[in-house]
């Protein structure tokens, strides 16, 4: 019954994760469609039209065919009445992956996640069907079977994701939980321990880099306001047309931050065939009159290269986030392990790269005919120039030797904590010389608790006055005293 409920749950989050995407659409769609056609418009029109931008914001490419009036009002050439959309609202899509994921944890730590994961892949991927079946657009169609498949996977991958990495994290039984264990018996702990941090350093760069590309949004935005703004007027739209561009934009953001994080990786994108926009150079021909793309520059600096140390510093944070908590919990892995090392940062590297190619491919597609069937950065690309500038920062870090053991003055990566050597002559106590001379008082240990008498007995040492030498300074590694000889 319980795994029934779970998955009955999922399913209710699967539902609303798509009617929220739904309803961000139809809501506008709505007054728009009032303000702008009236009541006695053809409202069967109106969720045509928001299925086919939803399926868009979901990976689904539309192929658009242009009405012959159409063409003849905008006086647009016939050999550019159809053509492929496929470049997507990322504002969407990553709705649906947050939701997802959102879903995905849930049903991990309602102990029956395969459920959860069934229920809400079945019921996410019903609902594209019907959104498929009843939104059919002669103007925008879609095809039928990545109409379904496509957005069940962008409900599906990060469901399963976040599933499986709580299940991997917080899970004590279950199938990942004997993976897991299983994994273990056979590289041991710190090998186990280093799979963790290596995908703990992949989502700091992951992070980072998308963090990135929208501060660098942020300021072009800010230095370019101007030429926004003068496109903008130049469009001479309407109220109802200056609310459809704005809101689209709104849509898009996601996929310019990933223009502009492949522009911080060195290889930039592209807004056209034979077109480039990147540190080294730009060279654009003639831009759709889009607003938001008045941020592009007409020229670039060489000084824009140093961008291309953005992924370089985050590979080396996140390898001294892995190192510093590998040598804390396993300092001899980490010590003797020089093929660990080169495992874990290339690792990183490979994973980063693979993750910013992903995004590069999302960010990626056209909008128009001719020239603008080619717009976004190349995979390839981004994906090669990232992993390499991750693997520099993640070698680097990794590479130097450790300075401190686990709680023992043992020798790590060569670095030896100082440890006193014990003394086979007697020391005179200080302070009263009337005292008992006959008691020999070995150096005392680091940690400054005890003593030891003729016989080896440990004695606390309470009494600063019993020992003859005292911390003076704090252990630089340790936060204890060193003795004074």
């Amino acid at each position: 019954m319980q795994r029934f409920v779970v998955a009955l749950l999922a399913a209710v989050d699967a539902a609303i994760a798509a009617a929220v995407g739904l309803a961000l659409i139809l809501a506008p769609a709505t007054l728009l469609w009032v303000f702008g056609f009236g009541t006695d418009a053809d409202w069967s029109a109106l969720w045509a039209a928001t299925a086919s931008v939803w399926q868009l914001g979901h990976l689904v490419p539309l192929d658009i065919t242009l009405p012959p009036i159409y063409l003849t009002a905008a006086g647009i050439d016939e050999a550019a009445a159809s053509f492929s959309l496929s470049l997507a609202p990322l504002a969407l899509a990553a709705l649906a992956a947050g939701l997802a994921a959102r879903t995905g944890v849930r049903a991990s730590r309602s102990e029956a996640w395969e459920s959860g994961l069934i229920g809400g892949i079945v019921a996410f991927t019903a609902l594209a069907a019907g959104v498929a079946l009843t939104g059919a657009n002669p103007l925008a169609a879609a095809p039928p079977g990545l109409a379904i498949v496509l957005p069940a996977l962008v409900f599906a991958i990060p469901a399963t994701l976040a599933a499986v990495v709580t299940e991997w994290r917080e899970a004590d039984v279950g199938l990942i939980a004997r993976g897991r264990d299983a994994l273990e018996s056979r590289i041991g702990e710190s090998g186990l321990a280093a799979v963790s941090e290596t995908t703990r350093g992949v989502g700091i760069v992951v992070t980072g880099f998308v963090g990135a590309g929208a501060v660098l949004l942020t300021v072009a935005l800010i230095a370019r306001g101007p030429q926004v703004v003068a496109l903008s007027q130049a469009g001479n739209a309407d109220v109802l047309g200056a609310s459809v561009i704005a809101l689209s934009q709104l849509a898009y953001l996601p996929t310019l931050v990933v223009w502009a994080a492949s522009f911080i990786a060195g290889p930039g994108f592209a807004v056209g065939a034979a077109t480039t926009v990147a540190p080294a150079g730009t060279q654009v021909g003639v831009l759709p009159p889009v607003p938001l793309l008045g941020v592009i520059p007409e020229s670039t600096t060489s000084w824009l290269l140093l961008l291309a140390l953005v992924p370089v510093a985050l590979g080396a944070l996140a390898g001294w986030m892995v190192r510093s908590r590998l040598i804390a919990d396993h300092p001899r892995a980490i010590a003797d392990g020089w093929g660990l090392r080169a495992t874990v940062a290339g690792a990183i590297a490979a994973l980063s790269g693979g993750a910013a190619a992903l995004l590069a491919q999302l960010a990626g597609g056209s909008i128009g005919p001719g020239a603008l069937a080619q717009v976004g950065p190349s995979p390839a690309a981004v994906g090669l120039a990232v992993g390499v500038e991750v693997l520099i920062g993640a070698a680097i870090l990794l590479a130097l030797p450790s300075g401190r053991g686990s709680g023992n003055d043992a020798d790590v990566d060569g670095w030896r904590v100082w440890q006193p050597e014990p003394s086979d002559e007697p020391r005179p106590l200080t302070g009263d010389a009337t005292a008992d001379t006959s008691r020999v008082h070995d150096t005392a240990p680091v940690d400054g608790t005890a003593d030891r008498d003729d016989a080896g007995r440990v004695e606390p040492a309470d009494d600063p006055d019993r020992t003859d030498t005292q911390p003076l300074f704090p252990h630089p590694r340790r936060g204890e005293g060193s003795p004074l000889d």
